[in-house]
């Protein structure tokens, strides 16, 4: 099988999905209305609810949940054999993710930009608020030490990245204030911006950091808090000053090179040298379900409501707006997916890529695939390489910044009133930081990415969950939300439950010790968490469905 033709089947999906299954959908179901005044108009207040044009906002949302997961899932997952990962990415993305990241957004819009906890409040009782809200904090920790693993990895073995992501990080801020109160024409803010960015790659080429820091670059806790204090800055400043200008400025050079990705491939016509099916069971567990919660975003990911409910929804011009950011999102994503595999299973020798794994991990993989890619079309290879490493790390480092923020909101909610100073935003967010900067140290990175799909999947479920909720109160269908509900739910339990106990029992067996026991224990024991508190949440649901089915339950339809 060559490369391209895989390609091509990733477009067609992509293109097919969004033009007619997500046309229908947002025309005959949800019926959007660009006369509507959406929350981002209603309660503008320059922080959170922000009016933003919908192709700034696409670039915002594309990189908010395009964080390294279809980067890392994908590659990882290719131990599997290539063609399982793609099917899961082409089907999960055209029955699961685009309707999952889609609605969660709408049902938030329409909800006056309700988060999960309120929606959760509204539409299923008191106490499933409290639940989801305690699901959601420690999930997002999970996330977030997961995240941070791959920050700290690929530092660590890409050292031509720090320089070029602090200069990206800048150029963000820059693009803030250019657009926002100097008020500079967008093209004239996005060619400066996106110029000093680049300009950023090639110095970080020049000067790598073992030669501005010496042997700290070496150092996990190095890169690991460079990680959480650039996030913590970012979480704790209004989104319009660096997080939306930073994702907007990211995004071009993500495109960048998923797009030079796809011409490499269509030039170079590189045949796939990994094998279609490798074997059942790889060292990590069984295709299913584990497969299914490796490869998260791409296909489905429950990161992606969290972002479509509590950010995206609040900045939405109009509501015609919501196809072509929150889906066409989702469908960009599953390309870079699908891109993904193929740098390890068709731009690198197979044998190579076995090496990488074992030496460098899903980032030195990428990294290596991608500028052997953007070779083909005239890039030298070591400015290729710090392209791809700054990819990859600004992938996973802008999922982290809103993960802070997110655990900030979370943390008010959940103990806001019983411990007053959770209300103050930076020490809720320092809270936050320092849980996750101990996950990054202490946790085992292949068990902690496993756990965060798990938690990541089970979460789409329920965020599925409460959109069929949403649906029937309307009155409307919600079948084609609750299948993919069930699917996801029962899948994600299965793969919690395998990991936790795989973890505990080499807890108890006493094969992990020092400090890895601390991040270990912990991530066993938040799984099981998660596990009993989202079969909790879903009797809440089941018992809500019921409500919903009966005759004279469902109310008319917002504007009808």
């Amino acid at each position: 099988m060559n490369a391209a033709f895989i390609i091509l089947g990733a477009l067609a999906v992509a293109i097919g999905g969004y033009r007619w299954y997500a046309g229908y959908v947002d025309r005959k179901v949800v019926e959007s209305d660009p006369h509507r005044v959406t929350p981002a108009k209603m309660y503008m207040d320059g922080v959170d609810f922000m009016p933003t044009s919908k192709n700034v906002l696409f670039g915002y949302q594309f990189k908010s949940i395009a964080g390294a997961g279809p980067v890392v899932g994908a590659i990882i997952a290719l131990q599997w054999g290539w063609l399982p990962a793609l099917l899961w990415l082409f089907l999960g993305v055209l029955f699961i993710g685009w309707v999952h990241d889609y609605l969660a957004g709408v049902v938030a819009m329409r909800s006056d930009g309700l988060s999960l906890g309120g929606l959760s409040y509204k539409l299923i009782s008191p106490r499933a608020r409290t639940i989801l809200l305690s699901f959601v904090y420690f999930y997002l920790l999970l996330l977030a030490g997961a995240f941070g693993g791959v920050i700290a990895g690929a530092l660590i073995k890409l050292p031509s990245g720090p320089l070029a992501v602090l200069i990206l990080g800048l150029a963000g801020a820059l693009a803030g204030q250019m657009l926002y109160r100097w008020r500079v024409n967008i093209i004239v803010m996005t060619v400066v911006c996106v110029a000093i960015a680049l300009v950023g790659i090639k110095l970080g080429d020049m000067f790598p950091a073992p030669v501005i820091i010496g042997s700290l670059a070496k150092s996990k806790l190095t890169w690991g808090l460079f990680a959480v204090i650039f996030c913590y800055i970012s979480a704790v400043l209004p989104i319009w000053r660096f997080g939306l200008p930073l994702n907007y400025v990211a995004f071009y050079i993500v495109m960048f090179g998923l797009i030079g990705g796809i011409i490499g491939i269509f030039v170079g016509l590189p045949p796939v040298g990994a094998p279609a099916y490798n074997q059942f069971t790889i060292g990590i567990g069984p295709l299913w379900p584990i497969l299914f919660v490796t490869v998260a975003c791409g296909a489905c990911s429950g990161w992606h409501a969290m972002v479509s409910s509590s950010g995206t929804c609040r900045q939405l011009e109009s509501e015609c707006d919501a196809k072509p950011v929150l889906a066409g999102s989702m469908f960009t994503e599953m390309v870079l997916g699908v891109v993904a595999l193929m740098t390890a299973g068709a731009a690198i020798p197979y044998t190579q890529y076995q090496q990488l794994m074992k030496s460098g991990g899903a980032g030195a993989v990428f990294a290596t695939g991608l500028s052997n890619l953007l070779h083909v079309i005239g890039l030298p290879i070591s400015y290729g390489r710090t392209m791809a490493t700054v990819i990859i790390i600004i992938l996973a480092i802008t999922v982290m910044q809103l993960v802070l923020r997110f655990m900030k909101v979370a943390a008010v909610e959940l103990v806001g009133d019983q411990l007053p100073i959770m209300r103050n935003g930076p020490v809720a967010t320092f809270v936050a930081a320092f849980l996750v900067l101990l996950l990054i140290m202490t946790g085992w990175w292949q068990y902690l990415w496993i756990l965060f799909g798990g938690a990541n999947q089970l979460l789409a479920s329920l965020a599925l969950l409460v959109a069929s909720l949403w649906l029937m109160s309307q009155g409307k269908k919600a079948t084609f939300a609750l299948i993919p509900m069930w699917f996801m739910f029962i899948t994600t339990i299965a793969a919690l439950l395998y990991t936790s106990y795989n973890l505990l029992s080499k807890v108890a067996e006493g094969k992990v010790k020092g400090e890895a026991l601390i991040g270990n224990g912990l991530m066993g024991i938040v799984a099981l968490f998660l596990v009993v508190a989202a079969v909790m949440l879903l009797a809440d649901g089941l018992k809500a469905l019921k409500r919903y089915r009966k005759p004279g339950r469902a109310v008319p339809a917002e504007g009808k």
